[in-house]
């Protein structure tokens, strides 16, 4: 398709993923961010081959590399005794295997990696701050994005890449409900220095237990340990990435568990201790109109109990460039692009909410039984990490 103007609402991963992958397909580009400065919140993600084929024809392989970590293997673990309940190989068997890397980063890093690539194919005119969405309007000839400061902006098709509270999307299909998970999530970050030598293996740990479990992995070319504990409670607060607690409660949430979550708990800044509850939101069916489609957590939100959220936005960018050059027309390339997007990821909405189940189960009679019955490696190798947004087929 010729040169299109394209407007994305949101500055967020997958907003910026979008954009690069655009710009480089020769289209023009304007994002519009609400916030008042660029940057991104929170700290670990976890990018697998599926989501690093696209950065990496970025070329952005290099700077990863220098501040990201490559886990030696995925162990699932007893919440107590830290027992090995199964474990598979990451490193350079997922390389191998799949022709990408698996890379640990912090969000912040990643983000600000993504902005100055989008800057430097587009120096003037890409992102601007400060812009609000309250509405768009579409008609034959193009879409208009509207915003609370009273400006407007117009061009040929409108990505909703602004998140779970999708101002887009609510437009389009009403405000997506949600439902409340059961989990308050506890996030903390800890300077290697502050622990033990040889303290835990570079891999991504999973210590699972009734009611809870928690993911332990480094960041930071390994000079920081992310920590993330997911508890079963009745106490709901907002979805807030950024909402202080009390450590005492995070100490008191995880009495009894591993000396090594014990460890990094007591070793954390006392004053930077966060914890949001977890909602889930179904996954739809249709999210594209003529000029309008969504892309990550604005078309089908995740919870983080399978590492993919990031990784589907950066997907999906890819997969509508491309769509966006296989087809003569724009409504017919939004479809292309959405119907090839909607069974991977609800698949993957599906079971990254049945991982909780499984991570939480009440006895260790009942996890040992549960993994006994699966290879989580063999089954995420075959369908989750071997996909290729840029080279998948596309009917």
């Amino acid at each position: 398709m010729e040169r299109l103007k394209i407007i994305i609402a949101g500055a967020g991963l997958g907003g910026l993923s979008a954009a690069i992958s655009l710009l480089q397909a020769g289209h023009d580009v304007e994002i519009y961010e609400q916030a008042a400065q660029l940057g991104e919140v929170g700290a670990g993600i976890q990018l697998s081959a599926n989501c690093m084929h696209v950065l990496r024809s970025f070329g952005l392989g290099p700077e990863l590399d220098r501040v990201g970590v490559r886990p030696g293997a995925y162990v699932f673990r007893l919440h107590d005794t830290g027992e090995v309940i199964q474990r598979f190989e990451l490193a350079a068997d997922h390389l191998e295997k799949h022709g990408a890397p698996y890379t640990q980063l912090h969000r912040a890093d990643l983000h600000e990696i993504l902005a100055n690539k989008a800057l430097s194919l587009k120096s003037s005119n890409l992102i601007h701050l400060n812009h609000r969405v309250t509405k768009f309007v579409e008609n034959e000839d193009g879409v208009e994005l509207h915003f609370a400061n009273g400006n407007i902006a117009r061009g040929d098709i409108l990505i909703g890449a602004d998140g779970l509270k999708s101002v887009v999307r609510a437009q389009m299909f009403g405000a997506a409900p949600a439902k409340y998970t059961g989990d308050g999530a506890w996030r903390i970050t800890v300077p290697v220095e502050r622990l033990p030598k040889d303290f835990l293996e570079q891999v991504m740990s999973v210590f699972m237990g009734p009611g809870g479990h928690a993911v332990i992995y480094y960041l930071r070319a390994g000079k920081l340990v992310n920590f993330v504990g997911l508890i079963e409670t009745d106490e709901v607060f907002e979805e807030s990435w950024t909402m202080k607690f009390p450590w005492e409660r995070l100490k008191q949430d995880f009495v009894g568990w591993h000396p090594a979550v014990q460890t990094i708990i007591d070793a954390c800044d006392k004053d930077e201790v966060y914890r949001w509850s977890l909602h889930g939101r179904d996954p739809i069916g249709d999210w594209s109109t003529k000029r309008v489609t969504l892309l990550g957590d604005s078309a089908h939100p995740t919870l983080p109990y399978l590492a993919q959220g990031a990784a589907m936005s950066v997907e999906d960018g890819a997969v509508l460039s491309r769509a966006l050059a296989m087809r003569d027309n724009i409504p017919d390339a939004l479809q292309l692009y959405q119907r090839n997007r909607i069974e991977r990821t609800g698949k993957i909405v599906r079971q990254s909410t049945a991982n909780r189940e499984l991570f939480h189960l009440p006895s260790v009679e009942a996890m040992r039984a549960a993994f006994a019955k699966r290879n989580e490696g063999e089954d995420r190798n075959k369908w989750l990490y071997s996909y290729n947004p840029l080279t998948v087929d596309l009917i």
